[in-house]
């Protein structure tokens, strides 16, 4: 009996985290997929996908690495951030969120990795 109630236990308690993974993958709007940490992505503008989202302003996005490095999300051009938002260095699987009150166009890209640029249109 013992075996059975760990078993169900087990059963539950995966079925929770696949779940819970399925609804973190599906609220990410932008993906650093994997190689991304390598230069060439930017030739087939893949090092953010997509590397352009349109949004309404007062939404949010939310980037997801999914690489095997470390990766930023930071406002501006690697010659001139900004500073409204920078994520730090994410580790692989982590997210980062940021919500656009205004409108217009925010340019982004990775501190690590310069060729990684990314752009919100809001």
């Amino acid at each position: 009996m013992q075996i059975s109630l760990r078993l169900n236990w087990y059963k539950m308690h995966r079925k929770l985290q696949i779940q819970n993974e399925l609804e973190e993958i599906a609220t990410a709007d932008i993906i650093m997929p994997t190689k991304s940490s390598r230069p060439g992505c930017e030739e087939t503008d893949s090092c953010y996908i997509p590397s352009t989202l349109t949004i309404k302003a007062g939404n949010s996005v939310t980037w997801k690495n999914e690489d095997v490095a470390f990766h930023s999300i930071t406002s501006g051009t690697y010659d001139s951030p900004d500073g409204l938002f920078d994520s730090g260095h994410l580790d692989p699987d982590q997210s980062f969120s940021f919500r656009f009150d205004k409108e217009g166009d925010y340019d982004y890209f990775c501190t690590l990795h310069p060729w990684m640029k990314g752009k919100i249109h809001v």
